[in-house]
């Protein structure tokens, strides 16, 4: 009996390590969800960044950018439009996981958010219709001048605070298409605006307006992501640097741009 006992008992604790055994599933890799796929936020209405075609499809050069970085890092990408005034509140609220919509790199957004390393540089361009009076900065004293809310071109402009004193008024807008609209039916002056989007939207009216030989500034675009996720941040730095390496960068920038304006 003694010996059966002892033959049950070590059966018994067999099959509960057994069974302990195949409870123990390994970790899975950081995060269930997050880990196969990337929410990215932008401005659906800031072309050729970022923007709807005639068939209401997210297009432009950062969605082409961000599928690309997304394939070779095996995520699924979904793109989700924000208020872009909101972007940091969206980002650290974790609604989104990257920004990715012609950002700024700048000194105030790095207290909130991490960025990539720069991959494309602009200026803040200054655009008057083609008939202005306006020639150069100094000349839009007593002027109303219009630039997107939460933008880097409302930064550039209040930077330059003798320009900006002078201003009759900085008026913001949700979007850079209503602020162009606004500057062709007379109620602006001018306009301040990214010279990869501004250049862009002048182009499908040609002779309309014109852009002044002076800027705001040149800046630096990078991806926002939060301070926290720094292993995301590493990936997107090296997948940036190996499609810069290898000329995809250079090609997608090509087709939207007609030159590759890369860094």
């Amino acid at each position: 009996m003694k010996k059966l006992a002892a033959l049950l008992l070590i059966s018994s604790v067999a099959l509960f390590a057994a069974c302990g055994k195949k409870e123990t599933a390994p970790a899975p890799a950081a995060g269930t969800d997050a880990a196969t796929k990337i929410i990215v936020g932008l401005d659906d209405n800031f072309p050729p960044m970022g923007f709807r075609d005639a068939s209401n499809e997210l297009v432009g050069f950062d969605i082409d950018m961000a599928k690309e970085a997304s394939r070779r890092l095996g995520l699924t990408v979904e793109f989700k439009p924000i208020d872009w005034s909101a972007k940091e509140a969206e980002l650290n609220g974790k609604r989104v996981d990257v920004l990715w919509n012609g950002l700024t790199i700048t000194d105030e957004r790095k207290k909130n958010i991490s960025f990539t390393s720069p991959y494309m540089t602009n200026h803040q361009i200054v655009i008057v219709v083609t008939q202005s009076p306006v020639k150069a900065k100094a000349d839009l004293a007593g002027r109303i001048v219009g630039a997107q809310d939460g933008s880097s071109a409302v930064d550039a402009i209040k930077k330059e605070s003798q320009i900006a004193a002078s201003l009759k008024e900085l008026k913001t807008f949700g979007d850079n298409v209503t602020a162009l609209m606004d500057l062709s039916a007379g109620r602006l002056d001018a306009i301040v605006v990214d010279e990869v989007v501004g250049r862009y939207l002048i182009s499908k009216r040609a002779g309309e307006y014109r852009v002044l030989d002076e800027n705001f500034g040149t800046e630096d675009y990078g991806v926002g992501v939060r301070k926290d996720d720094a292993e995301l941040l590493g990936k997107l730095d090296q997948t940036l640097a190996s499609m810069k390496q290898d000329g995809t960068a250079a090609r997608i920038a090509t087709q939207w741009f007609g030159t590759d304006l890369t860094k």
